[in-house]
């Protein structure tokens, strides 16, 4: 039987159908922003909602009356949320149609050019498996250096296998285009690593405290 909760919430789905902010949500449904919330809520549980980043980073609700099923594998956001302490919000639904490792993950982490979605991913290292495979998506993303660099961030706040020596050699003598993990962003709290990698840190020390206390 179904609750008259659920045909509320199926009765405005079909109402909101297609791409709306929480504003036009608001608007069209004739309530407060609060409620707009908890409807969303409730509507992402019975997997009628899917968040993405708009322009200007506005958050977009794509509704739909009817459960759309899942295709393919978890994607980057899914991964890193699946292994970090520190969990991130997905600017939107991404999966894909051969499963994402580890090593992976770690190389398009970095490729965001996210601040959060970075730090997040530095847990991955905890669940490397194959060195070359990371080097290889290292490569591939063009973010040699900042694996690496990364690598040895991530040493700071948690146990982690070592890294294949071989792996780090070819790593170090690598040439890499942006020397910035993140835009024009740099910080002074590790110089050793910033003068190995001739990479710029992005994090400070408060940062990855923030990453092993998951806030």
């Amino acid at each position: 039987m179904i609750e008259k909760k659920d045909v509320k919430i199926y009765g405005l789905a079909k109402e909101l159908q297609g791409l709306n902010t929480i504003e036009s949500i608001c608007k069209k449904a004739g309530i407060k922003k609060k409620t707009a919330i908890n409807y969303i809520y409730e509507m992402r549980k019975k997997g009628l909602v899917k968040t993405e980043r708009g322009r200007n980073k506005i958050r977009m609700y794509e509704i739909s009356s009817v459960k759309k099923p899942e295709t393919g594998y978890p994607g980057l956001y899914d991964m890193i949320n699946r292994y970090s302490p520190l969990k991130i919000a997905k600017p939107f639904e991404h999966r894909v149609y051969q499963k994402m490792s580890i090593e992976e993950a770690i190389a398009r982490a970095l490729d965001t050019k996210y601040f959060r979605t970075i730090l997040a991913a530095m847990a991955l290292f905890k669940h490397i498996n194959d060195w070359q495979k990371l080097y290889e998506y290292a490569k591939k993303y063009d973010n040699k250096r900042s694996v690496g660099a990364l690598y040895d961030l991530s040493k700071h706040i948690m146990r982690i296998k070592d890294m294949d020596k071989d792996i780090e050699k070819k790593l170090l003598k690598a040439k890499q285009k942006n020397k910035f993990i993140i835009h024009d962003v740099k910080t002074k709290d590790f110089t050793e690593i910033e003068k190995k990698w001739k990479v710029h840190i992005p994090f400070r020390k408060d940062d990855l405290r923030r990453l092993k206390e998951g806030v």
